[in-house]
C-alpha cells in the first residue's frame, strides 16, 4: 500500500485527536477509516498502534479507540529549594546559616571530580517553607568557582548565577528514606527518629563540570515528591 495512504491517515487522526475531539471521545472504528482511506483493516490498526505507543489514544477491548488524556504534568526539572518551594505557594528562607572552605575528602572530591585534597565551599542551611523549618541541607562547591562571597539568605542557584556566572543545567540525584539522629532531629524541630528523605545530588554545567555537591534531609511529614508516570502500550 502506498506509504502516502497510511501518512494521510495519520494526519488525520493526529488532527483528529488534538483539534476536534475530546479526551475519552471515541474515534471513528478500524472498518469506517479502512473504507473512508481505501486502506486494509491491518494498516489501520498499524496507524492506531502507532498512536497509542505516543500516548495519544487508548484502546478498550470490545469499544474502540478512545482519545487519552493530555500529559499535562509538570516534568521533572533541576530547581532551588527556592524555586521548589515558591512553585508549592510557599516562601523560602533560611536560618542556622554558616559556609567554610574545607578539603574536599575523598567522598565530596569523587561526586566533584577534583582531588580529595582540594579545597571547597561548604555551605549549612536549615531551609524553611513559611518559616517552618523543612530541610537541612549541606552543600559543597569547587572552591576556586567561588572565590567571593556569597549572599545565603536566598536561592543559592540564584546567587552563583548572578555573581560567579555558575549555571547548573542538569543533575544526577537519589533519594532514599532514612530517620533523624538527635542533631539533625533538633535542627528540624522534630522528634529523634523521625522519618526523612535523604537526597544526594551533583549538579553539572553546560560544559558538563561538577559544579555542586548537595546533600539534603527533609522532613518526612512535611515535604513529598510528586509525579505523575506514564506506561506506554507494549510494543
Amino acid at each position: 500500500m502506498p506509504p502516502a495512504k497510511s501518512a494521510q491517515l495519520r494526519r488525520h487522526l493526529r488532527a483528529l485527536v488534538t483539534e476536534r475531539l475530546s479526551p475519552h471521545d471515541r474515534l471513528p472504528t478500524e472498518r469506517a477509516l479502512s473504507d473512508e482511506f481505501a486502506l486494509s483493516r491491518l494498516t489501520v490498526r498499524r496507524v492506531l498502534d502507532q498512536l497509542e505507543l505516543e500516548g495519544l489514544v487508548y484502546r478498550v477491548q470490545g469499544s474502540g479507540t478512545f482519545v487519552s488524556e493530555p500529559r499535562t504534568a509538570k516534568p521533572v526539572e533541576l530547581t532551588s529549594f527556592s524555586e521548589d518551594m515558591r512553585s508549592r505557594g510557599l516562601r523560602p528562607g533560611a536560618r542556622s546559616v554558616s559556609s567554610e572552605r574545607v578539603q574536599a575528602g575523598a567522598e565530596i572530591g569523587q561526586a566533584l571530580r577534583i582531588s580529595p585534597s582540594a579545597e571547597v565551599l561548604r555551605i549549612r542551611r536549615v531551609r524553611t517553607a513559611d518559616d517552618e523549618p523543612i530541610c537541612l541541607e549541606d552543600c559543597y562547591l569547587p572552591a576556586d568557582l567561588v572565590p567571593g562571597a556569597l549572599d545565603l539568605d536566598g536561592s543559592l542557584y540564584e546567587e552563583l548565577a548572578l555573581r560567579h556566572g555558575v549555571v547548573p543545567r542538569r543533575a544526577e540525584q537519589t533519594i532514599r528514606a532514612t530517620v533523624l539522629g538527635p542533631a539533625d532531629a533538633e535542627a528540624l524541630q522534630v522528634p529523634v527518629f523521625s522519618p526523612a528523605f535523604l537526597v544526594r545530588r551533583t549538579g553539572y554545567d553546560a560544559r558538563g563540570r561538577a559544579v555542586e555537591r548537595a546533600e539534603s534531609l527533609y522532613r518526612g511529614d512535611r515535604y513529598a515528591y510528586d509525579l505523575v508516570i506514564y506506561r506506554d502500550a507494549p510494543s
